[in-house]
C-alpha cells in the first residue's frame, strides 16, 4: 500500500478493529484473520467488493459523500472518525502554521501567575513554555522538548504514569493521527511520526490501529511522582485565539486536599527550575 494512501490505510485499520459480532454477522467456526473481510464491509456499506478494494488500495481516491457516509456507518465511526474519513478523502488545503518562537504575552502572564502547574504547547506536542511547578512535575513539561516524544522515549514517563500510561499513549497517538489528517503535509508532524515509528514499538502498534480524536480538553490526570508520590490533578486546555494549534494547559487541585499538600511539597522540595520561557528554536531538542 502506498505511503500516500492514507484513506486506504484508515479503512484497513478500522476494518481490522471490527469483528463479525460487532456488526451482527454470523460466523461458522474460526476465521483466518481478525476483523471484517473486505466483502463483509462492502456489503455493510452497500458498495461492490471491487469498488471497495479499489478504495482500500488507493486506485480510487474520490468517493462520493454518499459512499463516505455509508462507510462511516459500516465502520461504526464516531464523530471524530467520520470527520477524519472526510479529511482523508478531501484533503484540506492548509498551510502548516509557522513554529511559535515567543510565547504570546497573555499566555505568558497566565502561566507565570497560575497557582498550579501550567504549560504552553502547540499541536505537535512541542512545549513552548512552562512554569517552575510544571517543570518539576514532569520531564515532558520542559520548554523546548516535545511532550509526545518524551512520553514514548523517556522511561521516566512510564513510571510517572504507572497506572495510566497506556491510556495516555493511546490518546496521544489518536491526537497525532487527527493532526496529520488536518495538515497532511506538515514536515514537523511527518518527522515526529517517522521518528517514533522507528524508536518505539508501542507507538508503531498504536499507530497502525488508526484511532483518531483530539486529546481531552479537560479532565483528570493521575500520576505517581518520584518525590511526592501519588497525585491526582484536574486540568483544562485553553485554546489561544489567533494562534492556530497553540494552547495553555492549566493543572490544579482543590485547596486543603492531600493532592494540594503534595503540590506544596513539590514546590519546596525541587530546586528552582528555569523561568517560564520560550523554547530556544524550533525542534532544537529531539
Amino acid at each position: 500500500m502506498s505511503a500516500e494512501n492514507r484513506l486506504g490505510a484508515f479503512l484497513r485499520a478500522r476494518r481490522d478493529q471490527l469483528g463479525p459480532e460487532d456488526v451482527d454477522i454470523p460466523t461458522n467456526g474460526r476465521r483466518r484473520a481478525p476483523g471484517l473481510r473486505r466483502d463483509e464491509l462492502a456489503d455493510l456499506a452497500g458498495v461492490s467488493v471491487d469498488y471497495y478494494v479499489r478504495l482500500e488500495r488507493g486506485r480510487d481516491r474520490h468517493p462520493s459523500d454518499q459512499v463516505l457516509d455509508a462507510l462511516a456507518r459500516a465502520l461504526r465511526l464516531d464523530d471524530d472518525g467520520r470527520q477524519h474519513l472526510y479529511e482523508l478523502a478531501r484533503p484540506p488545503i492548509i498551510t502548516p502554521p509557522e513554529p511559535v518562537i515567543a510565547v504570546p504575552a497573555g499566555a505568558a502572564h497566565i502561566v507565570e501567575n497560575w497557582h498550579g502547574p501550567a504549560t504552553v504547547g502547540d499541536y505537535t506536542g512541542l512545549v513552548i513554555a512552562a512554569n517552575e511547578l510544571a517543570q518539576a512535575l514532569s520531564p515532558a513539561h520542559l520548554p523546548g522538548v516535545n511532550g509526545y516524544r518524551t512520553l514514548f522515549l523517556d522511561p521516566a514517563m512510564r513510571a510517572l504514569y504507572s497506572d495510566t500510561w497506556d491510556d495516555v499513549a493511546t490518546d496521544v497517538v489518536a491526537a497525532l493521527h487527527t493532526a496529520v489528517g488536518s495538515t497532511p503535509d506538515d514536515p514537523r508532524l511527518i518527522g515526529l511520526v517517522g521518528e517514533l515509528s522507528i524508536a518505539s514499538e508501542t507507538f508503531r502498534t498504536l499507530w497502525v490501529r488508526y484511532d483518531v480524536g483530539p486529546r481531552p480538553g479537560a479532565g483528570v490526570t493521575r500520576m505517581h511522582h518520584p518525590t511526592i508520590g501519588p497525585l491526582t490533578l484536574q486540568f483544562e486546555k485553553l485554546t489561544l485565539s489567533g494562534h492556530l494549534g497553540l494552547g495553555v494547559v492549566l493543572f490544579w487541585t482543590d485547596a486543603g486536599t492531600a493532592d494540594a499538600n503534595a503540590l506544596d511539597r513539590l514546590r519546596t522540595s525541587q530546586p528552582a527550575a528555569h523561568p517560564t520561557a520560550s523554547r530556544p528554536s524550533p525542534d532544537s531538542r529531539r
